[in-house]
């Protein structure tokens, strides 16, 4: 160690979300005595993935700009960072609402190559989300690589610009369907097998929709109370959505799991996995159901690139619509495909990018700069 190309990573933070875990699977994967990965976030407090990080010999450098608001600061901070860092050739931009700012000082600095990465397909429609939004305005401006994890991804930030398609792929093996473990997980949960189990995995927030969730859940429990709900995650509208469901008095049929390390143990439980996200770019945690064999119900606000089993199905955010399909699918049986082959293939895409970062940092394609 120690003459490996080090990749410079800026996101909020590496709490565990759909981000976070791409860029960890890629990380896990990838060749460390070639490629290491280096983590620039905008918060002080420790997260999710921090300790993995620097056990696999990641450097985290904090800037919070997100709690302390103080752009100047930010700026000058950074503007420092990159002229002490020269070792960054290559920086991977996951943050479009500040990338026009850390982009700009890397580029002042000499960063050869700075990707901007589209994650996303729209914005909440709050103060915060169109202030954010104009800020997306703005994010390639100083990039001179542009990715996106979906063609409707990079549709919405690029525009009529060219860019790549990167999929949020996944270690298929990791979340195959075993059904001894499925029996482990129930009894641990105190779930019966003739227990019908709704599942949904993703952070506490407006996106997520987790209050047409519990709405949906009651309406399903009047037709049929031999049922549960599973949610996997944590976030600023948890106590929100907890005061709902005692509020409709069925939070003894949901079981709120906070942040799990064990996400592809608990896809076992599950008997159907359900997004009705307001918008999404491409959801990592629909790929993995699938690889589950899980039935997934995604919002029709959700890109049509995310079904690789060809079983799912997309529904307007109406809940008689929702509840419909999932008691039509009480009875499904897990569809279990191999996906060695699929693009979602984590040790393919691994293997792309470790070659695009070295062609990169080596400035072999010269015409990328700028």
């Amino acid at each position: 160690m120690g003459n490996e190309i080090r990749i410079l990573q800026i996101v909020p933070n590496m709490q565990q979300g759909g981000i976070e875990n791409f860029i960890m699977n890629i990380y896990r994967n990838i060749d460390k005595n070639k490629i290491q990965f280096d983590f620039l976030v905008h918060y002080n407090k420790k997260c999710f993935f921090d300790e993995e990080i620097e056990r696999l010999g990641g450097k985290i450098y904090r800037f919070p700009v997100m709690e302390n608001k103080n752009v100047i600061r930010y700026i000058k901070e950074l503007d420092k960072f990159f002229k002490e860092h020269t070792e960054y050739k290559v920086v991977h931009g996951h943050m479009a609402s500040l990338a026009f700012i850390y982009l700009w000082i890397a580029k002042k600095n000499g960063v050869k190559y700075r990707i901007i990465h589209s994650h996303g397909t729209s914005f909440l429609k709050t103060v915060k989300g169109i202030a954010k939004y104009i800020l997306f305005r703005f994010a390639d401006k100083h990039a001179n690589v542009r990715w996106a994890c979906s063609n409707e991804a990079g549709k919405y930030l690029y525009k009529k610009k060219s860019f790549d398609v990167i999929p949020n792929a996944i270690d298929f093996k990791k979340f195959e369907y075993n059904p001894k473990i499925r029996e482990t997980v129930r009894k641990e949960l105190d779930i019966n097998e003739e227990t019908f189990v709704i599942g949904h995995v993703g952070r506490f927030n407006l996106q997520k929709n987790h209050k047409f969730i519990i709405n949906l859940m009651e309406k399903l429990l009047r037709e049929n109370e031999n049922l549960k709900l599973l949610l996997i995650g944590d976030g600023e509208t948890k106590e929100e959505i907890n005061k709902l469901a005692c509020d409709l008095n069925i939070n003894n049929k949901i079981i709120f799991l906070g942040i799990r390390e064990d996400v592809n143990r608990i896809y076992q439980a599950m008997d159907i996995l359900i997004m009705p996200s307001l918008f999404e770019g491409l959801p990592v945690t629909g790929i993995e159901a699938q690889a589950n064999g899980l039935k997934c119900l995604f919002s029709d606000n959700i890109t049509r690139e995310v079904d690789i089993s060809k079983k799912s199905e997309f529904i307007k955010l109406s809940e008689e619509a929702w509840k419909n399909s999932i008691i039509e699918n009480i009875h499904y049986k897990r569809d279990l495909k191999d996906f060695d082959n699929s693009i979602f293939n984590i040790e393919k895409l691994t293997k792309q990018l470790q070659r695009r970062y070295e062609e990169y940092y080596y400035e072999k394609f010269s015409s990328k700069k700028g």
